[in-house]
């Protein structure tokens, strides 16, 4: 369900509507997979300073991220998230699904942050060496088909309905385009 900011005009201030549950499984999940207990705060203000994400992605892919400022300005707290941000790019999460550091930080978009922690925990299941717990449904595998010629044409002599063949059902009485339907 959206949500509507009175601030910005327009379908600009259309935003998807928060997860307690979703985001209660995504700390639930950083727990299992980094064995620290984390605080208890709100979901946002846990993972804002990028301390967590960093430690979950190290956790994910030892060494992706070298450097993680645990405190300093905004400035430095916000190159965390975007240490973070690179680390999981790498690892292959689709940029379409990573928030951007404003997202968080500032608070302009939290259901972005929820679907980036789950397209990352969707991830690790292409990852044979993460053996960690796992976050959503499984991914589904290949399912390639192959079909011989003969298939392939069998269908060809066959009329669909695409081709404007539908059991006697027309246009007549229409009147034309433009005009409305009398009935």
């Amino acid at each position: 369900m959206p949500v509507f900011d009175a601030n910005t005009p327009g379908w600009l201030n259309c935003r998807p509507a928060r997860n307690k549950d979703q985001e209660k499984e995504v700390l639930d999940w950083i727990e299992a997979v980094t064995g620290e207990k984390l605080p208890a705060a709100p979901y946002e203000d846990v993972l804002k300073d990028g301390v967590v994400l960093c430690n979950l992605i190290n956790k994910i892919a030892p060494g992706s991220v070298n450097k993680i400022q645990t405190k300093g300005t905004n400035f430095q707290l916000m190159e965390n998230v975007q240490r973070f941000q690179a680390a999981i790019r790498k690892y292959g999460v689709p940029d379409e699904e990573i928030f951007q550091t404003a997202d968080l930080f500032e608070r302009r978009n939290i259901p972005q942050v929820t679907l980036c922690l789950y397209s990352l925990a969707r991830i690790t299941q292409k990852h044979p060496e993460y053996t960690g717990p796992r976050l959503g449904p499984k991914m589904a595998d290949e399912n390639k088909r192959e079909f011989t010629d003969a298939q392939l044409r069998a269908h060809e002599g066959e009329l669909n309905l695409q081709m404007g063949f539908n059991k006697g059902a027309s246009q007549s009485g229409h009147g034309g385009f433009g005009n409305t339907r009398h009935m």
